[in-house]
């Protein structure tokens, strides 16, 4: 009788274990350097809601871990509620996918100096934004020169400043098309052209969802791009 309820026991915490873990599970872990006391939530948009998914209070040891399930490659926050009375640099947005995420970063650079890896559709967002920023860093450094000048003595200089201006916008949705147009079979896509490409010709943007693989079509952004697209046409 007592082995009978061993057995049990023993096939009941299998299937337990089992139900926690499954191939569509994302873990994600890390370390927030420096961090004493606070509170990390894992978030998602949910119906145009930001909702909870998971939260951690944490005293003295910035480790942390989180575990949900996850249909496909989909944009998550982590958001890090510190009592230091600032909201800035609080949230961290990456790319969630099943699979283990490692998420490493520091109580006061908390978005702004954060190391992420093990999500391929984090990757391909994060190597978008990394050559985004620079057209970004150039328009700012134009608009600085701009800006100390008289708009009546220096007129041609602004004239020639805004030229640079409007090429590098160009240079920019160029870049980010060609991105798209390459990239078909990447979850971020379809997010990067609503986020960062939606003024750009409509037929151009028809072009990148066509070129879409049909799992990343049939996604949750991928369903989101088709429908932007057909209110813009």
């Amino acid at each position: 009788m007592m082995k009978r309820i061993l057995f049990v026991l023993l096939i009941g915490f299998t299937v337990l274990s089992c139900e926690k873990s499954t191939e569509n599970t994302m873990t994600v872990s890390g370390n927030i350097k420096g961090l004493k006391k606070g509170t990390l939530y894992l978030q998602q948009f949910k119906d145009s809601t930001l909702a909870v998914l998971d939260s951690l209070e944490i005293k003295g040891d910035g480790a942390f871990s989180f575990s949900t399930e996850v249909s496909e490659p989909e944009v998550f926050y982590l958001y890090l509620e510190k009592e230091d009375h600032n909201d800035i640099n609080d949230r961290i947005t990456f790319f969630g996918e099943p699979g283990n995420i490692v998420i490493n970063t520091a109580w006061n650079t908390f978005d702004t100096d954060v190391e992420i890896s093990g999500s391929t559709s984090h990757k391909k967002l994060l190597e978008f934004q990394e050559m985004a920023s620079k057209f970004n860093i150039k328009e700012l450094g134009l608009l600085q020169q701009a800006s100390g000048l008289d708009t009546v003595k220096d007129s041609l200089v602004l004239d020639s400043l805004q030229r640079l201006v409007n090429q590098n916008t160009v240079s920019r949705y160029r870049y980010a098309l060609n991105f798209g147009l390459n990239n078909g079979d990447s979850y971020a896509t379809p997010y990067i052209m609503m986020t960062e490409a939606s003024e750009a010709n409509p037929k151009y943007l028809d072009s990148i969802y066509k070129g879409l693989s049909p799992e990343v079509a049939a996604s949750k952004y991928g369903k989101e791009f088709k429908a932007f697209l057909d209110k813009k046409n």
